[in-house]
């Protein structure tokens, strides 16, 4: 689709390589949890988030519009910007060692900066046309 095509394939290939292992890593942390009720609840919400970016993705992939395409980034990052958000209390609350988080929480920012220039590409392109 020549949307993508024209975000760089830098980018585009970050996202390709990037959001899956994310995903996995959210996978692993999550199932090294404690089995608390705290730990599960705040697990399982930085589960579904942070797998939902890499399906955000997939979606916009298959855009039939700019506009299209921009609603599904957007809503990956919302995803993400949820995430770090559980990845913080994950932390703060002790309930995950933090050391054990600083590589995904470093990974989430590095992502919502890409999705934030794919966004930005995209409507700055719009706007010129």
């Amino acid at each position: 689709m020549q949307k993508q095509e024209s975000q760089g394939d830098g980018k585009k290939q970050d996202l390709r390589t990037r959001s899956k292992p994310f995903a996995l890593q959210v996978i692993r942390i999550f199932s090294r949890l404690p089995k608390t009720p705290e730990a599960r609840i705040l697990g399982r919400q930085l589960l579904r988030s942070g797998t939902s970016v890499g399906a955000h993705y997939c979606e916009a992939k298959r855009a039939r519009s700019d506009a299209e395409f921009v609603s599904k980034i957007e809503g990956g990052l919302q995803e993400l910007e949820e995430t770090a958000y559980w990845l913080e209390l994950l932390a703060e609350s002790r309930i995950a060692p933090e050391a054990e988080l600083v590589d995904l929480q470093r990974e989430a920012d590095e992502l919502l900066s890409i999705l934030v220039s794919c966004v930005k590409t995209v409507k700055n392109r719009k706007g010129r046309g």
